[in-house]
């Protein structure tokens, strides 16, 4: 099945010009929503489209750029429309998401856990799971922060979203080799690199790699790198793509 990609921010966690780095994924009438950062309510807005809109949410790892947004999401859905939104995660950050971010702000009276204001569906790490007719995910545990689970995702066993990620060009070059099309990834346009995948360490992919290459997640200087990433390309903000 063809899936339809848009970002609804494409920034870093500092970006001030292209909020933070969330997406829209479409397969058929199905609509996912990657992440749910501190921009994304605002950003969502902006597409036209409601938290209603959405089918479910896909959260990537506890980082105010990807969950800082959950709150109002759990909120409206609850208070305005009436229902819980689906939320698929990987089993060993709920309990992150849950006591270390969402709890202060969510409870209330006896609504004091996190099925009270999300329908959780459980994803195993490694494991595909058909999350809607034609469109599944097989979360990968990648490194970003040392002992905090973070996951990116292979959505149809063809194209990898690396959420937040160090460089690791082995397991970029495995995926490829096991017929992976498209490759969004975070990028760190100012180096040293730390906790993201650094531009010069991305620029030492193999070009076939860098051909299938998107690049996201980017600070306000990214117009200044225009045609300076070999033949990997910028992610515009709200543009759809087909992958």
């Amino acid at each position: 099945m063809i899936m339809i990609i848009q970002m609804v921010g494409t920034g870093s966690a500092f970006a001030k010009k292209y909020d933070n780095n969330n997406a829209l994924i479409e397969a058929g009438s199905f609509r996912l929503l990657l992440d749910c950062g501190i921009t994304l309510p605002k950003a969502l807005h902006q597409t036209d489209l409601t938290f209603n809109d959405l089918d479910a949410v896909l959260i990537s790892h506890i980082h105010g750029d990807h969950v800082g947004g959950l709150e109002e999401l759990a909120f409206q859905m609850m208070f305005k429309y009436g229902r819980k939104p689906v939320l698929y995660i990987v089993e060993d950050i709920i309990e992150p998401l849950w006591e270390q971010t969402l709890r202060g702000g969510l409870t209330q009276g006896p609504l004091q856990t996190l099925n009270d204001f999300f329908e959780v569906r459980k994803l195993r790490a490694d494991r595909e799971t058909e999350i809607a007719p034609g469109l599944t995910v097989l979360p990968i545990e990648t490194k970003h922060i040392e002992n905090k689970k973070s996951y990116s995702f292979l959505f149809n066993r063809r194209f990898f979203y690396s959420a937040d990620m160090r460089f690791d060009g082995e397991l970029l070059q495995r995926l490829v080799n096991d017929g992976v099309e498209t490759i969004y990834h975070d990028c760190q346009l100012e180096t040293p690199a730390v906790v993201h995948a650094g531009i010069d360490e991305l620029m030492t992919l193999p070009d076939e790699i860098q051909q299938k290459t998107w690049l996201m997640h980017y600070g306000d200087s990214m117009e200044q790198f225009i045609g300076k990433t070999g033949s990997m390309r910028f992610v515009e903000q709200l543009k759809r793509y087909e992958v």
